[in-house]
This record gives structure tokens, sequence and C-alpha cells, in this order.
């Protein structure tokens, strides 16, 4: 058994790498990335403002330099895998990008006593050093500080060169709608590197709030695990009791009653559900509040207010939660249970001189709680998913909403994040189960 399970934890790594390079490849090239949405924005702003494109523009108001610094922030001047690499923090990603074009007249910082075809100046971000970088054909030859001489690679700066064709390919990717590239000069550009991704623990920052992507999943964590946990604990402690009586009183008054309940609950979508609640039970009998899960003055409530004040935001939420739930733990547990009273082996220890009661709970529950063992590791992600429709009813801020916010806004970051997170958690969940089922059904052996 120890085998088997080692043998699954080793495949999450590499189904884990698939699943995110599948994501985002397709969200490189879905429309409507953060360089579409900046660029939009961009020329709003300018239509707002009267402004139309200039010399100085090259798309949405936003001139050349601008929109190679936004390609290079979310690494769309590299290849797919290239780019995914770095995310995943196996390959580094330039840093602190600085670049100057060669033959340069106008630069009056160069002057006339060096020749601007064979050599650049480059100034450094967030340094304001000069660095002077001389090239020989298309090779670099040297990069020095301009007052010290002092080459740029001691200080762990790395240089190369771009050529004209270089940037007009650039160009073209950048504009797929068509037109002719400009005729650029070359240029040397002088950039750090870095190892940073989520094998470092970094998830980047949103492009929408411009946040860690990291603090916004672990602010939405203890939300999600709070209802995930209510959830769980409600459902099994009312489906299993409830699905025993069910097929203990099979075809009687209770079995019909409960089963009209509980199927009336299932085919109410829990986001429906929770705007018939508001309206009736929050807007017009006001007994509970109509959004968020605490007050505005939670923070000057005692503790026991602070509990009350809780539970009075949780009641409405937690009920669209669980009701679709109800329906297919409970008539599972009924199902397993009435076919395994009908086995020969109850019959069997009923014979022998066993009690019903005793069939029942030392023989046919147990093997009746098979089947729904392997249900239990997919609370893992329950902890963590939460329902995006109702979080969004109830304006809760969970990990549910974050995932549906971050699809709608185009915000990649946390759309890799969240998905990660997520489907981690599913694959260990899927381990999970297999091990209850290990002990609970003590015939499977995994060898």
């Amino acid at each position: 058994m120890k085998s088997y399970f080692l043998r699954r934890l080793l495949l999450i790594p590499p189904t884990l790498v698939g699943i995110t390079l599948l994501v985002f490849t397709i969200t490189r090239f879905v429309p409507g990335g953060p360089l579409d949405r900046m660029l939009q924005e961009a020329t709003r702003g300018a239509d707002e403002s009267g402004k139309r494109g200039s010399s100085s523009q090259a798309q949405g108001g936003l001139s050349e330099e601008q929109l190679e610094e936004l390609e290079e922030q979310f690494g769309l001047n590299k290849n797919v895998l290239v780019a995914y690499c770095q995310w995943l923090g196996i390959a580094p990603r330039e840093v602190r990008i600085s670049k100057g074009e060669y033959g340069d007249q106008g630069d009056e910082k160069i002057g006339t006593s060096i020749d601007s075809e064979t050599t650049a100046e480059v100034v450094l971000r967030g340094d304001g050093r000069a660095v002077l970088v001389k090239r020989s054909g298309e090779q670099i030859e040297s990069a020095v500080f301009e007052k010290t001489g002092k080459p740029v690679a001691e200080e762990g700066w790395k240089v190369r060169y771009e050529t004209k064709l270089d940037r007009q390919d650039r160009f073209k990717r950048r504009n797929t709608g068509g037109g002719e590239a400009p005729n650029y000069a070359p240029r040397a550009v002088i950039y750090q590197t870095r190892v940073s991704g989520l094998l470092q623990g970094d998830l980047g920052r949103s492009t929408v709030y411009n946040d860690p992507v990291h603090e916004m999943i672990f602010a939405r964590m203890p939300v999600a695990v709070y209802f995930g946990l209510l959830t769980a604990f409600i459902t099994y402690a009312v489906c299993l009791p409830l699905g025993v009586l069910k097929a203990l009183k099979h075809r009687t008054f209770i079995d019909s009653a409960s089963s009209v309940l509980i199927f009336l609950g299932y085919s109410i979508p829990g986001f429906a559900l929770g705007a018939i609640l508001l309206v009736h039970f929050g807007a017009r009998m006001n007994l509970f509040p109509l959004f968020g899960l605490i007050s505005a003055d939670f923070d000057q409530l005692g503790t026991f207010e602070k509990v009350k004040d809780l539970a009075h935001h949780t009641v409405l939420p937690l009920i669209c939660y669980i009701i679709g739930s109800f329906a297919g733990l409970t008539m599972m547990t009924k199902n397993n249970l009435m076919d395994n009273l009908a086995a020969d082996y109850v019959r069997t220890a009923m014979a022998k001189g066993a009690s019903f009661r005793n069939a029942v709970f030392g023989h046919a529950f147990r093997n009746s709680m098979i089947p729904v063992a392997t249900s239990l590791g997919d609370l893992v992600t329950v902890f963590i998913g939460g329902s995006m429709l109702v979080e969004t009813v109830f304006d809760i801020q969970g990990f549910g909403l974050l995932q549906y916010q971050s699809v709608i806004a185009r915000d990649v970051p946390v759309i890799m994040g969240t998905l990660t997170i997520a489907a981690f958690l599913m694959l260990i969940g899927h381990v999970i189960s297999d091990f209850i089922v290990a002990l609970v059904d003590p015939r499977i052996k995994f060898e």
C-alpha cells in the first residue's frame, strides 16, 4: 500500500504541470488579456480627455515604450513555454530592463566625442547611472559605466543586442491587425535576471489590483474554510442519519415526505434560492442582513456579539450552500444500506441470533459507507472552492468569488494562482479518498 500511495503522490507534480500549462496557454491566446484591457482603458481615458492619436502615441494613447514595458511585465514578449517556465520559477525573468539606441544623434549626452553608430548610452532604470555599450557588428564588445569605466557585469547586469529586424518582428507580433513596422534603429538592452515563480512561493501580482496574488488568496481562505467546514459537518450530520432512517422506513410517509423535500431543495439552484431568501427574509421581513459576512462595526463588538453577528450573517448563505448536497448523499446512503440489508450475510447474521439493530449497524452500515467514503476526499476542495454564485448573491468575499472575478477581469496571475491551489487540493483529495476506502473496506489492497 505504501508503494501505491507513493506513486500517486509522485504523479501529482506532473499532473499539476499539465493542468497549469494548458490553462496558461489558453490565457495567452484568449482575447481580452491584461495588455488588451490596459489599451482599452488608455483609449477610453484619451477619448474622455479629448485626446486623439498623435505621433508619440502607438496604440490606445500609449507610447511604444509603454507598450513594450507592459509586454515585459506580463511576459508577453516571450514564447509560451519560456513565459510558463518563468511563472513556474525554473527560468529566470528579466527585470530592471533599460534600453538605448545606436545612431541617436539627438542625444546630447553622447555628444560628438563618441561614435553613436557603434556606442549607445543606456541609463539604468532605478539606478540613474549611464552605461556605454560598444558593439562590433551585431556583437556586444563591452558595457561599462560611463564615469568609472567599470564593467556592468561585475554588478550582475547583462547585455544583449537587438537588431532592426528583432524590433520589427516584435512590432508585428503586437500589431496583429497589420500595418507597416517603423524603421527602427538597433539598440542595446541592459537587464538583470531573477528566478521568482511558483516554486519560490511567488504567484505574481494582480493585473487589476496590483496586490500580491498569494495575499489575495490567503485573505479569502478563512471564509472558504469556514463555510466548507460548516457545509461538510451539517451535510454529513443530517444526511447519514436521514439516509438510514429512509432505508429502515422505506415506502412509509417519512420516506416519501423526506424525498419530496430533499429533491425540491436539489432542484432549486443555490444562487436562485439565495435571491429569494434575500428578498423575503432580508428586504421584506428584515430578519437577516442583505450582504456581507460581518457588520460594519464588527471590530467594536464584544466576543459574544461578534459570534452572534457572524452567525446572523451566516444563516442564509449556509442554507444555499447545503441545500443542493442533501439529495445525493441521502439517497446514496439509503440505497446502499437497502442493498446490504437484502444481502445474504445480513440474513445469515440474523439467522444466527443477531438482533435487527446489530445486523443493521454492526454489519450492513459499514459496508454501506464504502461508496460514501469515496467522496470524503472531495471535502478538501469544498473547503476552499466555495460557490461563486452564492458568494456573488450575498456579496461574500470568498475563494469562489475571487475565481469568478479573476476570470471576468482576465486577471491572469490570479487565475493561475487560484487554479493551482484548487487543482492541487483536488489531486490530494483523490489520494485521500483512496486511503479512506482502504481503511473502510478490508477487501481493498493497493498492491
